[in-house]
């Protein structure tokens, strides 16, 4: 495996920061993760590793007000930044290994990002993995949304904590422990992010049936971040015949940060495999 790192320009001069592994042999596809709330790309090196020993060139994008990328700590006025963000980072990467397949895997609020973006733009892919989408109501205290839902119109820029429950993360106190410790963590969450993120799961919950794409959905049943059951509904919901849904009876929200991480990536790497047309 070859590790890189790769910056992309936004609107606005905005800075996009990401991490590339790479195959030692010719890529047989490209993978984009794009990670959940509070954390970073940084934190999907053993994803990057794993992926990239089956063949598949990987790349972790920061979203914006996160990781290395610029902007305001969880500060967004509105969903587009993302999907805008989304499309010159995939434009950059897809312009270095133009023609193979791509998919998108997403975790938790990159998972809604990735199946709303790919919802809106399939055929630019090949297929998509969401881990833990939020695709509901995240499990923070409703006060903060019932605020969110407010100052979104007075106060869009607000920022509060959103008092995540770390050690729902994984069973591993490994993975705990290093999340608490990383400085590129933060708890911050923008009034107008919260009402776009819910809006946004809303929206594809609601277009489920429009789905085109092969999909890997994977859920921790014992996700205390966000419900699986939102998951289940709008797996249920759509209609094309090649998807599946790996449940994890004892996982918590980072599958591949948790106890079941070796079973869960091959799995993911056997899927993508099966996906790809040699």
């Amino acid at each position: 495996m070859k590790a890189r790192e790769i910056r992309v320009r936004a609107a606005a001069d905005l800075e996009l920061f990401g991490h590339v592994w790479e195959s030692e042999q010719p890529a047989r596809a490209l993978v984009l993760i794009t990670h959940g709330h509070g954390e970073h790309s940084g934190r999907y090196a053993n994803v990057g590793q794993a992926l990239s020993e089956r063949g598949f060139s990987v790349v972790g994008l920061d979203l914006r007000g996160h990781g290395r990328s610029g902007g305001g700590r969880g500060l967004l006025m509105d969903w587009d930044e993302f999907r805008d963000d989304m499309r010159k980072f995939i434009e950059a990467v897809t312009g270095e290994l133009p023609g193979i397949p791509t998919f998108l895997y997403g975790h938790s609020v990159g998972g809604t990002l990735s199946l709303d973006y790919a919802m809106r733009s399939p055929s630019q892919f090949a297929g998509v993995i969401a881990s833990a989408p939020a695709l509901g109501q995240p499990n923070i205290p409703a006060i903060l949304f019932q605020i969110s839902r407010l100052l979104s119109r007075i106060y869009p820029t607000f920022t509060m904590a959103t008092q995540l429950e770390v050690k729902a993360l994984s069973r591993d106190p490994e993975v705990v422990q290093a999340y608490q410790e990383d400085p590129l963590v933060h708890s911050r969450g923008s009034a107008r992010m919260g009402t776009e993120l819910l809006k946004t799961a809303e929206w594809i919950q609601a277009h489920a049936e429009e789905w085109t794409l092969p999909l890997l959905l994977i859920h921790g049943l014992k996700d205390r971040l966000v419900n699986p059951e939102d998951s289940r509904r709008f797996f249920e919901n759509v209609v094309v015949q090649d998807k599946a849904f790996l449940e994890l009876p004892e996982g918590f929200h980072e599958p591949h940060n948790d106890f079941d991480q070796a079973f869960v990536l091959t799995k993911v790497g056997d899927w993508i495999e099966a996906h790809i047309q040699d």
